[in-house]
């Protein structure tokens, strides 16, 4: 099995709705994603040959999906009074609306699902919440 790993980071805000602990406060995080890709073969044929996926595909789907994340404020759908988010909205910052809890766990979920949907083989996508703390997310 061959595998190929990339990664990129966002920085964004989150909170927890429903924690209780500092995690309940709206606070900030370098995220990491790192996927893994994998292939029983390589390719045989074309400029590709050779290698499992061209690595600039894969950073430039990395790219396009941290991206919509970067300097975001992140937050669960139903979580935020509306007059809260027309506020926000109002002062120009960027919000994203996700439909579940923003952890470490689903985040690792979530980009396995998009870089699956590039059509790539993931094995794996872990998603740092710090340097020293991570989940991982694979079908296997």
């Amino acid at each position: 099995m061959y595998y190929l790993t990339a990664e990129a980071a966002f920085d964004g805000a989150h909170f927890l709705s429903g924690y209780e602990g500092k995690c309940s406060n709206l606070h900030g995080h370098r995220w990491r994603v790192v996927l893994k890709i994998k292939a029983e073969d390589l390719q045989k044929e074309g400029q590709q040959r050779g290698m499992v996926v061209d690595f600039g595909d894969v950073k430039k789907a990395l790219k396009t999906e941290t991206d919509y994340f970067d300097h975001s404020f992140v937050y669960e759908k139903d979580t935020l009074k509306e007059k809260t988010i027309e506020a926000l909205e109002e002062e120009g910052f960027l919000m994203r609306t996700v439909d579940f809890r923003p952890t470490a766990e689903n985040f690792s979920k979530y980009f396995y699902e998009k870089f699956a949907g590039y059509g790539f083989q993931v094995a794996e996508v872990t998603v740092y919440e710090t340097p020293n703390n991570c989940a991982s997310y694979s079908k296997e």
